[in-house]
């Protein structure tokens, strides 16, 4: 039942998620055949000859990616003809200031600085030409003024963040250009640390109109794609791991590692779009560093979770709280305009090194006893070699590819397939639990029945009814007895795990007492209890002691003694039933007469190795008497403690 339950629920996640799939494709294939507008990308909208930094002038193909370091560059030449053609040209941008003009001096475009100075005296000239009678305001009621119709208050005035610039630039009534007309783009990267590739920060869209939005709508199949992945981090993970009945957190925290993972490729794909909705340039700067610092985090708590030690753990802990922090101070000091988010990102990038070092090495230390450690170290080295070609290329510039992405893809690809074949074998397991405690609970049932024998009851209830006549007080203490003794094995019915051992020892003691009535001083029992601080399955002990009594000592004349002892090992606690009866050949076939009593015997066998990976030991010799000893390996204490 539980079996085709969950097979249900995991069958109507898969079948969401490729529903979803299948209706954004089926839109964007639609979409694709619409065509709205025409627009094309460019690296610049000029044809002519570029210099970096001062340096020689260098023709350039403008359909080509410019993949050079630098500071400030000047391109020069004439408008391309596909702007006078399509009339528009939008600039996004990232990090940098820039301004087009022509050769004559007069502004095309421009995104730069505030300068309120130069902006406020412009409004107090202008002012005293045109409204010699109206005061102008002071400066300081003027920057007041401009700050508040700032977008969100958080503007600054020396970081250029994300930007998307468009212009007109065509011909018609308002043209400001012809053919003939030469131009001057100047673009300055204003950070002094790191250097700059000019394509990662600077390009053209010319379109007839809202070209922006078409070539955000072309990149809708990826973003669909990771839209499903932050669906698939937030529902499938958390809800596959309480397959056991409780959250496994290592589950959850790779959903969480997940859903920042679509998030940051998500923003990274409409990072050069996020202008036409966010405002405020300087936020769409913070938004895009933020996502590729909780990803980080949610990578090194994501490790944090498979590590089992006790001090790897806290070390883990430390550390993410630590690049937690960093974050925090980062995006304080950003908008303290004290640094911002891209000028503090070296440092972030040092900060992240140094995490990721420690993870590693705190999973090279768990792998002496943690099997996973190995395969999770191993499956994040594309992701590690992708960041140092990565770091390298930042200083020898041979691609323009930033491999950080693809490592990310295929380390996430790997952890993913890992993910679901961790999550098949629980949920075999879960399964497998399932059947294990269905099997106990007849198991419990079967030992209940044998030892609540109707001739048992009938031996006992004679019993008490001589001692009602001879004496009248122990029959009255042998009936409390008896019932309380019932009454345990009606309990054990409900009890599916472990107890404590002085729990089963006084159940012991009331069987034992019942028996001791009817054999009276042909049976002798002795205890020598040396240890507690341990818990085995109810009704485990008493079947032992039940068959030492039944088959070694009832059967020796005169009767004997029967044992019950435990100890404790440096690996293990054990329990002792001895008895000095009539013993038993162990190398014999075992009789079939008693077909029940060999049945119960498995029984507790199999669940003091299943709920307590025990072991049972017989040891029997005729004439001699047999012994009987269990042994609790004490690794599983230990093992508890480490998961809690």
């Amino acid at each position: 039942m539980l079996q085709k339950l969950q097979s249900k629920r995991i069958a109507v996640v898969i079948m969401c998620l490729v529903l979803v799939s299948i209706v954004g494709l089926g839109f964007l294939a639609a979409y694709s055949f619409v065509n709205f507008t025409v627009a094309e990308k460019m690296s610049v909208c000029i044809d002519g000859e570029y210099s970096m930094d001062g340096g020689e002038w260098t023709p350039f193909d403008n359909t080509e990616e410019i993949n050079v370091p630098f500071h400030k560059a000047v391109f020069k030449g004439k408008i391309s003809p596909d702007v006078l053609w399509m009339n528009y040209v939008t600039f996004s941008t990232k990090n940098v200031w820039f301004t087009m003009k022509k050769a004559d001096g007069e502004l095309l475009a421009e995104y730069t600085p505030v300068d309120l100075e130069g902006d406020y005296k412009y409004y107090t000239d202008t002012m005293a030409d045109e409204m010699p009678d109206i005061e102008p305001i002071d400066y300081e009621e003027y920057k007041r003024l401009y700050y508040e119709k700032s977008y969100f208050q958080v503007t600054l005035s020396d970081t250029p963040g994300y930007a998307v610039s468009e212009f007109y630039l065509g011909t018609g009534e308002f043209a400001s250009l012809t053919e003939d007309d030469e131009v001057i783009l100047e673009v300055e990267y204003p950070y002094d640390n790191p250097r700059a590739v000019f394509s990662d920060c600077f390009s053209c869209l010319v379109s007839e109109a809202n070209g922006t939005y078409t070539q955000f709508f072309y990149s809708m199949p990826l973003v669909i794609l990771f839209v499903l992945i932050c669906f698939f981090g937030l529902f499938f993970f958390p809800v596959a791991g309480s397959i056991l009945g409780k959250i496994d957190f290592s589950y959850l925290a790779f959903g969480v590692l997940c859903f920042c993972w679509g998030v940051f490729m998500l923003v990274g794909i409409v990072s050069n779009f996020m202008n036409l909705w966010i405002l405020d340039p300087t936020i769409c700067l913070v938004i895009e560093r933020l996502c590729s610092y909780f990803l980080i985090i949610s990578i090194l708590f994501y490790l944090k979770s498979n590590l089992r030690d006790p001090v790897s753990r806290a070390v883990a802990n430390c550390t993410g709280v630590f690049y937690f922090i960093l974050i925090v101070t980062a995006t304080v000091l950003h908008f303290c305009n004290v640094i911002d988010m891209h000028a503090s990102s070296p440092y972030m990038f040092i900060a992240t090194a140094v995490c990721a070092l420690i993870m590693a090495v705190l999973l090279i230390m768990e792998i002496s006893y943690n099997r996973l450690a190995f395969g999770l170290l191993i499956s994040w080295i594309p992701l590690s070699v992708s960041i140092i070609i990565d770091a390298i290329n930042h200083f020898v510039h041979f691609t323009s590819i930033d491999f950080y992405y693809f490592g990310l893809a295929v380390t996430m690809i790997y952890q993913i397939v890992r993910s679901f074949i961790r999550l098949r074998e629980q949920y075999t397991a879960a399964i497998r639990y399932q059947q294990i405690q269905k099997e106990l609970y007849e198991a419990k049932v079967n030992v209940m029945v044998s030892q609540i024998q109707p001739h048992f009851m009938y031996n006992t209830l004679s019993s008490i009814a001589m001692l009602c006549k001879l004496d009248p007080d122990t029959a009255y203490q042998a009936t409390i007895t008896f019932s309380q003794y019932l009454r345990s094995n009606m309990d054990s019915l409900k009890q599916t795990k472990p107890i404590p051992f002085e729990q089963e020892l006084e159940h012991l003691k009331k069987y034992l007492y019942i028996e001791k009535l009817r054999f009276g001083k042909k049976l002798n029992i002795e205890y020598d209890i040396q240890a507690t601080d341990f818990e085995l399955p109810q009704l485990s002990i008493q079947p032992l002691a039940e068959n030492a009594v039944k088959h070694g000592i009832s059967k020796k004349r005169g009767g004997g003694t029967l044992t019950i002892s435990t100890r404790e090992t440096d690996d293990a606690y054990e329990v002792i039933v001895a008895d000095d009866g009539v013993g038993f050949d162990t190398s014999a076939p075992v009789p079939q007469d008693d077909g029940r009593s060999h049945v119960g015997m498995e029984n507790i066998k199999r669940r003091l190795k299943e709920m307590c990976d025990a072991e049972v030991v017989i040891e029997s010799e005729v004439g001699k008497g047999t012994t009987a000893r269990v042994i609790i390996p004490k690794k599983q204490v230990k093992e508890e403690d480490t998961e809690s």
